[in-house]
């Protein structure tokens, strides 16, 4: 993998830039949609296409449960077998095994060798280790592969952070080892690294510092889309390492994707952005306005006989073709165009926005569009 800064914005740490990758490249800063199983939800490839996606997620532990990834590898590849024939990255299933395990009652064990979880469909118990999420994701053909990181609960003491800061180099440096031993950066694939820490100073920047010592295509920063933590201490926590970051490497914050956050971490030096709320919201009704990003509900009452599409100021398709009123008949009725009308129009904010974003830093205007809402 290649990447290349393009432009850098004057008084920030906001960036462009190109990553090189064997599915074509990506320009950056970007937003990731989350195809969990395979697909983004409710959406064809094809639309991802036309919304100018460059790249989606894929995860490692839902492909794994199903179909599996031996399945996916006779078909050719995840790329092939989806129809999706740009970048993926794949997650490494962790953060899936430690909190999905427990809808079964079975909370996810770690080890200094792995996870021990439970499958939340049937109970089957899997354990996951360093190396053998590479080969799931080698399997699976993704572009990007993450390696296996600690996870600890948002609940944990800082002596167990600092224990999962601990396990994350270890787990980093056999993951590397691996990856070399086995050649399977030798297509042009990547591997990202995770900085863990909690919102401990102290244990980020160490964390840092072992991620960063290890060849890393790429640098994640971890743990810090937990919703309950509160905006503050996720912005936090990115503050820590900002300056840090090694500049020659694409920088990915993992698991972020409201607008305004996107925006604050552009101008901390983020390249890289993935988050499922974008058609999560939709399913729930929830789309975002372009006027400071608001986001609104369409059940309210007050939609029922508003002629206006959802947002007056977007050029999405869905917003040049239907009426408010029309998509909250939809909704209230339980019809599936609903939620695939409204996920379009929300990754259609996300993705515009990050148009918009490496514009204004080309032009050196991203601070002035951009600036009341780093405050």
């Amino acid at each position: 993998m290649k990447f290349n800064v393009t432009a850098q914005q004057s008084g920030s740490l906001a960036r462009t830039g190109v990553i090189e990758t064997p599915h074509g490249a990506v320009t950056t800063p970007v937003f990731m949609p989350v195809g969990t199983a395979g697909i983004v939800k409710t959406l064809a490839p094809w639309e991802m296409e036309e919304l100018g996606a460059d790249i989606i997620l894929g995860n490692t532990y839902h492909l794994h449960l199903r179909p599996g990834e031996k399945i996916i590898a006779k078909l050719g590849s995840l790329q092939k077998w989806s129809a999706w024939n740009k970048p993926i990255l794949t997650d490494s299933g962790g953060y899936q095994a430690y909190s999905l395990g427990e809808t079964r009652g079975q909370a996810a064990r770690t080890s200094d060798e792995g996870v021990n979880f439970s499958s939340h469909i049937d109970g089957k118990k899997l354990f996951f280790t360093p190396e053998n999420v590479l080969d799931i994701q080698a399997s699976l053909g993704s572009d990007i592969a993450m390696v296996l990181d600690d996870c600890p609960p948002i609940e944990a003491t800082k002596e167990r952070v600092a224990l999962a800061v601990q396990r994350t180099g270890d787990w980093a440096k056999r993951s590397i080892d691996y990856w070399q031993k086995e050649g399977m950066g030798e297509s042009g694939r990547a591997i990202f690294g995770i900085i863990q820490g909690g919102v401990h100073e102290d244990l980020r920047k160490v964390s840092t510092q072992q991620i960063q010592d290890l060849p890393f295509d790429g640098i994640a920063v971890g743990g810090v889309a937990i919703e309950s933590e509160g905006k503050d201490k996720i912005n936090k926590a990115v503050e820590f390492v900002a300056q840090d970051l090694d500049l020659r490497r694409p920088h990915y914050l993992m698991g972020v994707g409201e607008p305004i956050d996107l925006i604050r971490m552009v101008n901390q030096g983020i390249d890289m952005f993935d988050c499922v709320i974008p058609t999560r919201f939709a399913r729930h009704g929830s789309f975002w306005v372009k006027e400071n990003f608001a986001r609104r509900s369409i059940a309210l009452a007050e939609y029922v006989t508003d002629n206006q599409p959802l947002d007056p100021d977007c050029a999405c398709r869905i917003c040049q073709t239907f009426s408010r009123s029309y998509l909250r008949h939809l909704f209230m009725n339980k019809e599936m165009f609903a939620l695939r009308a409204l996920s379009y129009h929300n990754l259609h904010v996300l993705l515009s926005l990050m148009t918009d974003i490496r514009a204004s830093i080309v032009d050196q205007t991203f601070l002035k569009r951009y600036g009341s809402y780093l405050d």
